[in-house]
C-alpha cells in the first residue's frame, strides 16, 4: 500500500507501483503448500484407523480417574480440599494430566504416596495415543513386500485387494 500512497504525493515515484506486482508472487506459496496434501491425508486416515482404540483408551482413563478420586475421597477423610467425591475426581483429572493447580493436595501419607503413583500414570496417559497414532501412521506409511498385492484403499485402510482391483471390497472406495 505504501508504493501506492506514495506514488500520489511524491513525483517520480510512480515506478514504485511495480512492487506491488511483486506481491503477487505470495501466491506462490499456496502451490508450495501442496507438498503437504498428502501427508494430511496420512494422518487423517491414521487418526480414523486409531479411533476405536483411542476411545477404549480414553473410556479406561475415565473408568481409573473416577476409581482414583474415590480411593483419594475415602483416603484423605474429606478433608484437606477432598469435601466431595466430584472435587476428588477433578484432582485425579489435574494429577493424572499432569497439569497440577495445587488448590487440593492431599496431606495423609497413604493420599501422598497414591498422588505419587497418580503422577506417574500421568506420563504413560500421555504417551499410550501417541503411541497408538504413531503405530496407525507407520502402517498407512508402511510399503507391502516385493510379491505381495500393493493394492490399499486409503478410505477404510482394508488391504491385499484382487490385482486390477479398481474398486475396494470393503468400502467401494476407488483404490
Amino acid at each position: 500500500m505504501l508504493p501506492t500512497y506514495l506514488s500520489l504525493f511524491v513525483l517520480g515515484t510512480q515506478y514504485f507501483l511495480v512492487v506491488r506486482v511483486l506481491r503477487l508472487l505470495r501466491v506462490a506459496r499456496i502451490f508450495k503448500l501442496s507438498h503437504f496434501i498428502k501427508e494430511g491425508q496420512v494422518l487423517t486416515s491414521a487418526l480414523r484407523a486409531s479411533l476405536p482404540k483411542i476411545l477404549v483408551f480414553i473410556g479406561t482413563v475415565l473408568t481409573l480417574v473416577i476409581i482414583i478420586g474415590s480411593v483419594m475421597y475415602v483416603v484423605e477423610g474429606g478433608q484437606n480440599g477432598f469435601t466431595s467425591i466430584p472435587k476428588s475426581i477433578y484432582w485425579a483429572i489435574v494429577t493424572l494430566t499432569t497439569v497440577g493447580y495445587g488448590d487440593i493436595a492431599p496431606q495423609t501419607p497413604l493420599g501422598q504416596f497414591l498422588a505419587g503413583i497418580v503422577m506417574l500414570l500421568g506420563y504413560g496417559i500421555i504417551a499410550i495415543p501417541t503411541g497408538i497414532v504413531t503405530v496407525e501412521i507407520a502402517n498407512v506409511n508402511r510399503t507391502p513386500a516385493i510379491g505381495t498385492n500393493a493394492l490399499f484403499c486409503s478410505h477404510c485402510l482394508k488391504q491385499n485387494h484382487e490385482s486390477g482391483a479398481k474398486f475396494c471390497s470393503n468400502c467401494g472406495s476407488a483404490l
